[in-house]
């Protein structure tokens, strides 16, 4: 047993004062006499002994009675089994991604956590909550009520990781006890590093009883035609005997297709066709599962003619006309001699075609209309110098021009997941006529090649920054050196190659993503662009590029939907944003991996745990109750004992 105030046992020593007082009355009996004996009719007759025994009776009740008080005020208690963690700070993580929408046995998984918090929590306890997108230090329940009844689902994936180095930021000089609530979806070993031992992180994973989930994906151009465009929507299914799926398609909120899918596989893509012009709308479908990832946002712009020049001889650009189309490329080829640099800030992407000799000048051109969201195509001359070529190429990245090879090589593999081929193969191509080429150079290149020979060196590569790519062939590619212009391949790389961060297709940006958006838009150095939704507006991060303006978005905006880019009042371009897919799986929930971690099994628990083990056990109740106890039974003594 411990005592609060030790210093007031000092105070038993008043003991010795009803000590004193019973031997003061312990005096003899003095003898009276009387006269007349009649006067003594009504008095009890009490014995020298039964005297005796009651002063002795009251005598015991004092001290018990003063001892218990003393005892009392000194505040006994038992210390608690982990009474060492009762000083450690509370932190609790809530996740609030959009996989904590799944329903547990009481309704969806946030919104019962939130409310556990709010009915649980003592309001006495101080604690640090954390969640994806929100911070609240030294706080109490009382403090983020408001916050909490209010907390919406976040489009920032769960991230462990993260929010720990957050803690672990937050120096103090007591031990943490860190509470996760997680359903731990998308929890890997990587995020579990971060968890320090020493804070012994407590997990509470809430449950999903229904993990069938349908998600709306991607949707994209599959073909363009005269007069129409092609779309297909791509639809994920996550777990098992999906009932049919009503998906419809809306522009501008108006309801313009419509359609029953039945998900026979784990993903399905959907056709619909639509008038070729600018759409501005969403695909939305009705599920059981998850809801953030039901609608998929999108836009299409109207159709602009992409500019492109190639730099070089006619006669060996005339394969670029047959692939850059009037119809939806404004395509022109000029010599070095003939080149007017004022138009090449004009273009959307520029070819060198086996320029025997760059100039400084264009190179220090072509430098700057790369900066600026220019893509450019570099194919090399057999007789161009090695110097000057690396002096070009030196300007993008670490890329090296060697040797030139005289042997013919075969050109044998494609390179599927690189940005110039991604999304033109439905499926990977291993049987093909293999083109060749009878000359080339030796690439250095740390970049993964799009097409490689086959002893593994490269053909074609690229160097990508954040807004345009610069792509570099090993070898020249006229029909005198190769036959590459005759292979199935030269339509799609030169396409995709020229199209790189151009906006013919779908506009659907990823929350969160970081890629920056080129804008077109001609803007002088103090205007700025608007980003405007239905409920939400926010000014981006953004830098003028002659004639387009580079966006960044961060983490904004906070929900998904159809934007509008503004100039003041002045109407730019529409932009479409979703949320990431990535909390679609519910089956990816792994608390199989919090094994050496010690889980609870709801908030209530937790708060009990805690104050069961780490509360000292006070008993100066049970002292000032035998305090009374004695102070009755004195005056029952008194009263009854005779």
């Amino acid at each position: 047993m411990h005592f609060k105030h030790p210093e007031i046992l000092y105070f038993l020593f008043l003991l010795i004062v009803p000590i004193l007082v019973h031997l003061f009355q312990l005096r003899r009996f003095k003898k009276e006499y009387f006269t007349n004996v009649r006067f003594l009719k009504a008095l009890s007759i009490q014995t020298r002994k039964s005297s005796k025994i009651k002063k002795w009776l009251l005598l015991a009740c004092r001290l018990l009675l003063l001892t218990f008080i003393i005892i009392a005020f000194a505040q006994p208690y038992f210390e608690s089994k982990d009474s060492k963690n009762a000083s450690n700070e509370l932190y609790i993580i809530l996740d609030n991604s959009f996989s904590m929408q799944a329903k547990g046995k009481k309704g969806e998984l946030l919104k019962r956590a939130v409310q556990e918090l709010l009915e649980e929590t003592p309001e006495n306890v101080n604690f640090s909550l954390l969640t994806n997108s929100e911070n609240y230090w030294n706080t109490d329940i009382k403090s983020v009520r408001s916050a909490l009844q209010n907390l919406k689902y976040s489009a920032t994936p769960f991230q462990l990781d993260n929010i720990m180095a957050k803690i672990k930021a937050h120096k103090s000089a007591f031990k943490k006890d860190i509470v996760i609530i997680t359903d731990a979806v998308g929890l890997d070993e990587k995020q579990l590093k971060n968890s320090d031992a020493t804070d012994s992180p407590l997990f509470i994973i809430p449950k999903a009883e229904q993990k069938n989930n349908v998600s709306i994906d991607s949707v994209f151009i599959n073909k363009t035609l005269e007069n129409f465009y092609e779309i297909s929507v791509q639809i994920s299914g996550y777990g098992d005997d999906f009932n049919p799926i009503p998906i419809s398609l809306y522009n501008e909120n108006k309801l313009i297709a419509k359609t029953i899918v039945t998900l026979d596989t784990k993903k399905k893509n959907l056709n619909f066709t639509i008038p070729k012009q600018s759409f501005h709308g969403y695909f939305s479908i009705v599920d059981n599962g998850l809801n953030y990832d039901n609608t998929l946002y999108f836009s299409i712009s109207k159709t602009k003619k992409t500019n492109i020049i190639s730099i070089g001889e006619p006669t060996k650009s005339n394969f670029l006309s047959r692939i850059y189309t009037s119809e939806e490329f404004s395509f022109n080829n000029y010599t070095l001699s003939a080149l007017d640099y004022n138009k090449l800030e004009e273009q959307d992407a520029i070819i060198l075609n086996e320029l025997d000799e760059i100039p400084q000048a264009l190179a220090t051109t072509l430098k700057s209309f790369v900066g600026k969201g220019g893509n450019l195509i570099v194919i090399p001359s057999a007789i161009s110098s090695i110097t000057n070529m690396n002096s070009l190429v030196s300007n993008f990245g670490n890329l090296t021009f060697n040797s030139l090879e005289n042997r013919e090589k075969l050109i044998t593999k494609i390179n599927f997941n690189h940005p110039i081929f991604n999304s033109v193969f439905e499926n990977k191509v291993t049987n093909f006529q293999y083109p060749k080429t009878k000359s080339s150079f030796v690439l250095s290149s740390p970049n993964p090649a799009a097409l490689s020979y086959e002893d593994q060196s490269v053909f074609l590569t690229s160097i990508a920054n954040s807004v345009s790519a610069v792509a570099i062939f090993a070898a020249p590619i006229n029909i005198e050196n190769s036959n590459f212009q005759q292979s199935p391949l030269i339509v799609p790389t030169f396409y995709k190659m020229a199209m790189n961060n151009q906006k013919n297709g779908v506009n659907a940006l990823i929350i969160g993503n970081n890629n920056p958006h080129l804008t077109e838009a001609s803007l002088n150095k103090d205007a700025i662009l608007t980003v405007k939704g239905l409920d939400e507006q926010f000014i981006p991060i953004q830098q003028i590029l002659n004639n387009k303006v580079k966006m960044t978005f961060n983490d904004y905006p906070e929900q998904a939907g159809n934007f509008r880019i503004y100039n003041k009042k002045e109407w730019i371009e529409n932009i479409s944003f979703n949320y990431n897919r990535t909390e679609s799986d519910l089956a990816s929930a792994n608390d199989n991996i919090l094994s050496d971690y010690k889980t609870i099994e709801s908030i209530p628990s937790l708060f009990d745990t805690l104050q069961t083990d780490r509360t000292d056990n006070q008993i100066w109740k049970w002292f000032v109750i035998f305090a009374l106890l004695f102070l009755i039974t004195e005056m029952a003594i008194i009263r009854f004992l005779k």
